[in-house]
């Protein structure tokens, strides 16, 4: 098994330069070309920023919403009481809970990839911090997941919204579609969270805030990107 693993990685490496930065179009339909996994690899972007996360005035963090959706199935847990989870149900949250919700998480059960909060529900969240805060899913009004809009914020989770936020060392990245999706639809999402990246520059950052930027398929090669061709602002 692991030999014809191998084999298929070699070959989807064959005709790419390593040390090449490529346009983004060209990038593309070169990981769509390699992209023969039995599932449907999801498209992912990383960029290399010149921060120091450590720093408060460097972190980088916000959200975006991808104009070609994220081609997956997004599961929205909202905490939220009387009006506000009706309206959340209806606008097609999975899980709706209050005091209930609260405690299903602090016995480690997630059965969600996003979640949202009503602001009146935050003193009741912020227990959760130890359990939501390391997974990156702490509700956060920067980042339009405190909201009083509810409906709005399901909409957007289910409908292309991704959540972005700098590592340690100074990588941020996302999965920015599937491998099925039209080339052009793969650009434009990666363009719109570059975008959104480099508007979230934070006041502390000093030097080249863009340093690099690569696309991979689940399975398939890194390719560098020439940052010129990403067009974003």
């Amino acid at each position: 098994m692991a030999k014809k693993i191998a084999k298929r990685i070699a070959k989807s490496r064959e005709g790419i330069d390593a040390d090449k930065a490529y346009d983004l179009a060209e990038a593309i339909n070169l990981l769509k070309e390699r992209a023969t996994a039995k599932f449907d690899e999801t498209i992912e972007v990383a960029m290399n920023l010149g921060v120091d996360p450590r720093h408060a005035d460097q972190m980088v963090r916000g959200v975006v919403n991808l104009p070609n959706g994220t081609g997956r199935d997004v599961r929205v847990a909202v905490f939220a009481r009387g009006d506000k989870a009706d309206e959340a149900k209806a606008a097609g949250a999975d899980i709706v809970g209050a005091e209930d919700l609260v405690e299903t998480v602090q016995k480690g059960e997630i059965n969600f990839d996003r979640c949202i909060a009503a602001p009146d529900m935050m003193p009741l969240v912020g227990r959760l911090g130890k359990v939501l805060g390391p997974r990156g899913m702490m509700p956060n009004p920067k980042v339009g997941t405190v909201t009083a809009d509810v409906a709005a914020a399901v909409k957007a989770s289910k409908g292309g919204a991704v959540e972005f936020r700098v590592e340690k060392a100074g990588i941020v990245h996302a999965g920015v579609g599937k491998a099925s999706f039209d080339a052009d639809k793969i650009a434009e999402n990666v363009r719109a969270f570059a975008n959104a990246v480099i508007k979230a520059k934070p006041t502390g950052a000093k030097g080249n805030y863009v340093k690099k930027v690569a696309v991979s398929s689940t399975m398939g090669p890194g390719l560098k990107i020439d940052v010129a061709t990403l067009g974003a602002a």
